[in-house]
């Protein structure tokens, strides 16, 4: 049985906007991480995305926050992505306005100015890329001074993503520091260092690791021809209500979304190139349920962060296991069970094989052709009933 957010220690004026948004009950790292969040510990949380791990750190800062002055924030969270940093707030808005708490977020591809303003005028909670936080720190618009508590939110995509200077710059001079919060899917290597560095006693939780995924998830290996390739994304997308595709060019992304339109498919795709307003429209209609298919590139859908994604197709395979785990990762979220499906081109077939044995799934690849029934119920079709 899931423990109540009361009985987490959580005050009731933020238990009762928890309630009305249908959240009663906490999650495996919301229900290890809040009480010693509350209490003022250091956590490291392991914990990989859709696991609930925006609450479990933001219910205890925004317990324990004081308010700031204009400039001066008094908590600040690192993100790798502007996606996540939307969410973030987006996800913390209710509770910090129940306080009296304002939350921002702030990003690289938006104006400046206009956040420049908004830190003038006064944030106490700043949800932040770390480029753009640099970026401000030494224009002299806001300081890390009086920050008391930090959270480091997907510290290995950031470290992935060479951020780490950057975020070690922000936890080195902000010595009011007395809380740090640092969530990650894996802990070695440069996120170890982290937490050797800069966290002081720090209790470790760990939820569930990428294999209980893996087996969450129905996997499907379809070869395909490249002609055909795109009308069969779309016969797979019409019988999904929301569909996350990977492709591994910003170019192909856009090909695919307008292939999948002809098909009658509504589709978007989000990359790096595309106008900061036009990818935030993009995940919100998807997040909504207005738009079924969303197309992305590897580093665009780091902050993806939508619920309820019942199929991911890999248009074009991943380079390595850990990216099929990652992109496959988007629909097994929360507990939740999802397909997944590869589709594969004939001079692709050997790095799949690879990519299989790396993952632990033995499957036969099946050639279909995109006017094949099989498509629209490829969850319980067995492709081991396929006679060669």
């Amino acid at each position: 049985m899931s423990p109540t957010f009361e009985s987490l220690g959580v005050s009731a004026d933020l238990c009762v906007v928890l309630a009305e948004r249908g959240i009663t009950t906490a999650f495996p790292i919301q229900a290890m991480s809040i009480a010693d969040g509350l209490a003022g510990r250091d956590i490291c949380g392991k914990a990989k995305t859709g696991s609930g791990k925006t609450l479990a750190f933001g219910i205890p800062v925004i317990e324990r926050l004081a308010k700031a002055k204009p400039g001066r924030p008094t908590a600040i969270a690192l993100v790798p992505t502007r996606e996540l940093a939307t969410q973030v707030r987006d996800e913390l808005q209710g509770l910090a306005d129940t306080r009296g708490i304002v939350v921002e977020a702030i990003y690289g591809g938006a104006d400046i100015e206009k956040q420049i303003h908004k830190l003038k005028k006064g944030v106490d909670f700043i949800v932040a890329t770390p480029g753009r936080m640099i970026d401000l720190i030494e224009r002299k618009e806001v300081t890390v001074a009086d920050v008391t508590h930090i959270v480091i939110d997907e510290a290995d995509r950031m470290a992935d993503m060479g951020f780490m200077p950057q975020v070690e710059w922000v936890l080195r001079n902000a010595k009011s520091a007395d809380q740090t919060l640092l969530f990650s899917a894996t802990l070695d290597g440069a996120v170890d260092g982290l937490v050797q560095r800069y966290q002081t006693d720090p209790v470790i939780h760990s939820v569930a690791a990428d294999n209980v995924t893996v087996d969450l998830m129905t996997h499907r290996f379809i070869q395909v021809h490249q002609m055909d390739k795109a009308k069969v994304a779309a016969a797979i997308a019409r019988s999904s209500s929301r569909i996350l595709i990977f492709s591994r060019t910003k170019r192909g992304a856009d090909r695919l979304a307008e292939q999948l339109e002809n098909e009658g498919v509504r589709a978007a795709a989000i990359h790096g190139d595309l106008r900061q307003s036009a990818r935030e429209k993009a995940l919100a209609d998807f997040s909504e349920g207005k738009l079924p298919a969303l197309v992305a590139t590897d580093v665009a859908a780091r902050g993806i962060h939508v619920d309820d994604v019942d199929v991911v197709v890999h248009f074009d395979p991943p380079e390595d296991h850990k990216t099929y785990l990652h992109r496959s990762g988007r629909t097994a979220r929360a507990g939740e069970a999802g397909l997944v499906v590869t589709l594969v081109l004939w001079d692709q077939e050997l790095e799949v094989r690879r990519l299989q044995k790396r993952i632990g799934i033995e499957m036969p690849m099946v050639e279909m052709f995109s006017n094949d029934p099989r498509l629209t119920d490829l969850a319980t079709w067995d492709p081991a009933s396929v006679s060669v």
